[in-house]
């Protein structure tokens, strides 16, 4: 991976709505990290149109292979981040299709299964961090009870961060966010946000991209 003098943090945005939680929490995020001196780039899916629709010519290790030049731009962000962050809602048990594309057209994009299976540690995010930020309407002890948070933890965070030999994963979740959310659990919400960038900078701060780990952070229920 190649690190900038000034660490980089790739936000992944996946809301279809502009003024929802999701959206401020990558405001919030990328604010404190430029307040720490750090870089932050913000990938908003939907307003990007994004196209999640992986097509037989950009499987990887196939004759007929094709990058097209928006997965060629975004892969070569990724490749530039020290932190990944993904911001989404949580959408029966799982993060929504938009971002589930980008893993596989993009993440993917030169990355086989067998490059997986054999642990190749030649991938774009080797060595950076995942960060994931998410909501849901329900509580997250009604998440665990249904099995799904420990599912979520499982096949989406851990498998990225080994599949792709990324340093660390952590998960910061908030829990029973509805539409007429408090202004006063909303700024803690959102100060919790941007505990999170601060500690992420922290991390990577001073050229230390690849060492440390990013530990989970728990806001106040």
């Amino acid at each position: 991976m190649n690190h900038a003098a000034k660490p980089n943090h790739l936000v992944i945005l996946c809301h279809p709505k502009r003024e929802s939680f999701n959206a401020a929490m990558a405001k919030h995020y990328c604010a404190a990290v430029e307040e720490c001196g750090q870089s932050a780039i913000l990938r908003d899916l939907y307003d990007l149109r994004f196209d999640p629709i992986l097509r037989p010519e950009e499987l990887p290790g196939t004759s007929t292979f094709f990058q097209s030049p928006q997965v060629a731009y975004e892969l070569a962000l990724l490749a530039r981040a020290d932190v990944v962050v993904m911001i989404y809602p949580i959408w029966f048990g799982t993060p929504p299709a938009m971002l589930k594309g980008y893993v596989d057209r993009v993440m993917g994009s030169d990355f086989s299964f067998r490059a997986v299976h054999d642990r190749d540690s030649t991938s774009k995010l080797a060595g950076a961090h995942l960060l994931s930020l998410t909501s849901s309407g329900t509580s997250q002890i009604w998440l665990e009870e249904q099995g799904q948070w420990q599912s979520l933890i499982q096949v989406f965070d851990r498998y990225l961060e080994r599949a792709f030999s990324m340093a660390s994963a952590a998960h910061v979740h908030f829990s029973s966010i509805v539409e007429k959310i408090s202004q006063h659990s909303f700024a803690q919400h959102m100060e919790d946000v941007a505990q999170a960038a601060r500690k992420a900078c922290a991390m990577v701060a001073d050229g230390d991209a690849r060492g440390g780990k990013l530990s989970p952070i728990r806001p106040d229920p």
